[in-house]
């Protein structure tokens, strides 16, 4: 039985297109209006659905590193190839609200994921917008609404259910 090693460039062809196809995304608040009652909602992808995309694909092995360029935070992605090299994309972070530090380096992550073509289909999905309870202020703390202004709990499955119903009209 002879074994054949794919060459460098049909691999990373191949990984390219494997690893920018849709996958399952959620949806999340990215801000409140501070002028109407409405939030802007965008797609998301968590850290752990790149890294499972990557141990899916990059079938010769691939590695994370991290890395400080002026008080910032980075993160290198390396794919090795078939003979054995590694190609690296790297990409900054910046701080999440929640968790300033893991924020930062998710963020790095999954922005030198995007270099591989990973959730790169969510720039193609837009902003949505829903109401809010009421305008965003500086010490307030305004929540989604669906049109009869109930509490949105779920957004990804708010958002999905009204991009299926426009589908149909």
């Amino acid at each position: 039985m002879s074994t054949t090693i794919q060459s460098n460039s049909d691999f990373l062809k191949e990984l390219i297109t494997n690893l920018s196809k849709e996958i399952p995304h959620k949806w999340r608040i990215q801000s409140f209006s501070k002028n109407k009652p409405s939030a802007s909602v965008v797609a998301y992808i968590d850290a752990r659905d790149a890294a499972e995309l990557l141990n899916q694909y990059a079938i010769y092995g691939w590695e994370r590193d991290y890395y400080s360029v002026n008080g910032n935070t980075y993160c290198r992605v390396g794919v090795v190839l078939p003979d054995g090299k590694v190609i690296n994309k790297s990409d900054v972070g910046v701080e999440s609200n929640t968790d300033a530090v893991k924020g930062m380096s998710s963020d790095a992550f999954k922005r030198a994921c995007v270099n591989w073509g990973i959730g790169s289909f969510l720039y193609n999905l837009g902003i949505e917008y829903v109401q809010a309870s009421e305008v965003k202020t500086m010490s307030n703390y305004p929540y989604p609404v669906d049109e009869k202004g109930q509490r949105i709990w779920d957004m990804t499955e708010y958002v999905n259910n009204k991009k299926k119903l426009a589908k149909k009209k």
